[in-house]
């Protein structure tokens, strides 16, 4: 999935889940997960009858607290119209947050509370696949859902965002947008096109390669250059893979492990080539920079931010409502025509479509037009069969990986 010269996709992925700026007047639909989720049947559901017991006494109360990521829903000055009508359809009034730079730091902010039984403040919050989602899952901190009342969820998602490797079934989780790591480049400083992850060992590039420094995002990538699925991994694979990203960094190779300021050291120089969040690079192109973003051959990573209930929370009737609620088609275009991330909702392609007939200005109506058309936003079998999620770790499995990998990034 080459992703460097396809306009739509250069322009519809223009949010970054960490650090975007919202692009006046641009309306794009994100990359649809017709079967781009992973499937899995990590651990059983909660008993039906531990469901049933939980929202047995639970009642709309009119109010709802959700906490996202920044410049994550649609906004219109000061306002956001999907809320406004989330609330006009619903009578439950909506006080949103954007409090998550990242979800380590956030989820070491609201452990203390839940493993104390207390309101973090939130009722609904938005979290990435990952370790921290998975402990926050094994110890039980997330609202079990019931799915009764999440029709629009069970008509309108996308089969395989249904029953993901690290939520049997979307017991306590459904997904709020997804994303695509791969590699970006400066073309300034880079003959050539780069197609494969051997670019980001090749000592040609010595101390001018950037990588991630979260463990999960770095092994991915190691083991995805090894051939090896992260979900199949165990131990060995992790092993190798840490010594791959060992003799790549003993070798001078990476200038930094970066979080967030790995765009500003790729638009300046000082890093040639890096792993790169997609949305983080197309903001980059859409605001004129000369950068390049491609899934390697290799393969990428795929990762979904979901929505969940803590426990503790106030309202989770009002919740489970607004997580049924943005499942609506309408509201799902609403949201990644502003958010300009991937959908999981493939319905959306059809209001793409009726949006662009639609559209008063020529620019708006063709670049529409191309959103719904492009086979990179409504990709092919071949396209989804090369990105891959994290691997989902048990308690023990998690410590291990993080001793193999931590030292490497952060030593």
């Amino acid at each position: 999935m080459d992703l460097r010269n396809d306009p739509a996709f250069l322009r519809g992925m223009t949010h970054s889940r960490r650090d975007a700026l919202r692009l006046a007047g641009l309306a794009a639909a994100g990359l649809t997960l017709g079967a781009c989720g992973v499937q899995g049947k990590k651990a059983a559901p909660p008993e039906k009858d531990a469901v049933a017991d939980y929202w047995a006494s639970k009642k709309q109360n009119g109010a709802l607290r959700f906490a996202n990521w920044p410049l994550y829903i649609d906004k219109d000055g000061k306002d956001y119209p999907s809320l406004e009508r989330f609330t006009k359809d619903t009578g439950i009034a909506v006080t949103y947050q954007e409090p998550i730079q990242d979800n380590s730091t956030w989820f070491g902010k609201i452990q203390p509370l839940l493993a104390a039984n207390q309101d973090i403040g939130h009722d609904l919050m938005v979290m990435t696949n990952g370790i921290q989602l998975s402990r926050a899952l094994a110890l039980g901190y997330l609202v079990p859902l019931d799915h009764a009342k999440l029709p629009n969820f069970a008509a309108n998602a996308a089969e395989k965002v249904k029953n993901p490797v690290w939520d049997a079934n979307n017991a306590h989780t459904i997904p709020w947008t997804v994303g695509v790591t791969g590699v970006a480049y400066n073309p300034e400083y880079v003959d050539g096109d780069i197609t494969s992850l051997q670019e980001l060992w090749n000592p040609k590039y010595k101390g001018k390669i950037g990588m991630m420094l979260d463990t999960q995002e770095v092994a991915n990538f190691a083991m995805f250059l090894l051939g090896i699925d992260p979900d199949r991994s165990g131990r060995s694979d992790w092993e190798k893979a840490a010594a791959k990203l060992r003799e790549q960094r003993d070798a001078g190779l990476v200038r930094k492990y970066y979080e967030n300021d790995y765009v500003d050291a790729l638009v300046r120089g000082d890093v040639w080539i890096t792993m790169a969040w997609s949305g983080d690079i197309f903001q980059q192109v859409a605001e004129g920079k000369n950068l390049k973003f491609v899934v390697p051959d290799e393969g990428g990573t795929i990762w979904t931010d979901n929505m969940c209930i803590p426990k503790g929370a106030r309202n989770p009737v009002d919740a489970l409502t607004l997580m049924d609620y943005v499942y609506r088609p309408e509201i799902a275009s609403m949201l990644v025509e502003y958010i300009n991330y991937i959908t999981p909702v493939p319905a959306t392609r059809d209001l793409v479509v009726a949006h662009a007939a639609k559209a008063k200005k020529a620019e708006d109506r063709k670049f529409l037009e191309g959103v719904a058309e492009s086979p990179l936003i409504y990709p092919s079998e071949a396209d989804q069969a090369r990105l891959r999620s994290y691997k989902t770790l048990s308690s023990a499995e998690e410590k291990f990986f993080e001793d193999l990998f931590q030292p490497i990034t952060q030593g």
